[in-house]
């Protein structure tokens, strides 16, 4: 097989860079950038949370109608690498599903349950994923209420797990405290998903390499992109497996942490400090392609 060595490949969290947090959808800039990257054979693969039917409506979608180049194979690895499938112009292909990090279903159940009997005006359940469990806001919530309501639904979600004798960890806490964790519940902004303690984004990059490893390509260098600390995890595992790499955060507001790779926001591209999420996304997208159609 005849190795590819793009310059770069992408590896993107969806909710923020890609997707607007308030809207849930994709903007149009952003889909031509990516379809741009992809004329120029620049690898994108999204790693998300999200499961395979969001991907397939707000991303897949949007890059099949703008055009996307008859060779070029787009991966997504989902629900933090429990799920994956690949599209092209022609549409998805298979969806795999890695069954052993999926939730108990009498679990699931019972989440589905406890949301229609509490918090129902606030977020829903999440019939779209395969392997996590997870709650979202509902778009006509204001987000300062939801995250009131949120925190509420996590301890009873904690509850319910210690019912089904399923250990878990929330943040630095754990429950039993000195118990064993299979399970954590993991709140971001606009969701919390619950779900087996090997899924992380760092599995999600070990997917990609094995994924674009398969199609005979190895990048010289990758830009990982995420709103939130889970999201370095990309970079971390890549770095750790000695590929050459930059981490952008969109939303640095949380604080920057310290890291053997460089860590870029906004403000290295001469942006103000407003420039977050998916403007900033956008803006980095934009620089990227640039960059690869300068020559």
């Amino acid at each position: 097989m005849t190795l590819a060595t793009p310059p770069l490949a992408l590896l993107l969290d969806v909710d923020g860079p890609i997707a607007s947090p308030e809207s849930r959808q994709v903007a149009p800039g952003i889909i031509d950038s990516l379809i741009g990257l992809l004329h120029e054979e620049i690898p994108v693969i999204f790693n998300t949370g999200r499961s395979d039917s969001f991907i397939a409506e707000q991303v897949m979608a949007p890059m099949i109608d703008a055009g996307i180049p008859a060779r070029a194979v787009v991966h997504a690895i989902c629900e933090k690498g429990a799920v994956w499938f690949s599209f092209t112009a022609q549409g998805p292909g298979a969806i795999h599903l890695d069954r052993e990090l999926a939730m108990p279903a009498a679990f699931a159940d019972d989440v589905r349950a406890l949301v229609q009997a509490r918090y129902a005006e606030h977020m829903f359940f999440d019939e779209t994923k395969r392997a996590m469990v997870s709650v979202e806001q509902q778009l006509a919530v204001s987000n300062s209420d939801y995250l009131v309501q949120q925190g509420l639904f996590d301890a009873d979600a904690l509850a319910l797990l210690a019912r089904h004798q399923l250990g878990a960890a929330r943040l630095d806490h754990r429950y039993p405290a000195g118990g064993r964790v299979d399970y954590r519940v993991d709140p971001t902004i606009i969701s919390t998903d619950i779900e087996s303690v090997r899924l992380g984004k760092d599995l999600g990059a070990s997917r990609a390499v094995e994924l674009l490893a398969a199609q005979g390509i190895v990048p010289e260098a990758w830009r990982t992109v995420g709103d939130s600390r889970t999201d370095y995890a990309m970079a971390d595992w890549l770095h750790h497996q000695d590929h050459r790499v930059k981490h952008v955060d969109v939303r640095p507001a949380d604080g920057v942490p310290a890291k053997p790779y460089p860590v870029l926001t906004s403000a290295d591209l001469g942006l103000g400090a407003d420039v977050i999420h998916d403007d900033a996304g956008a803006a980095f997208l934009q620089a990227w392609l640039a960059a690869v159609t300068a020559d």
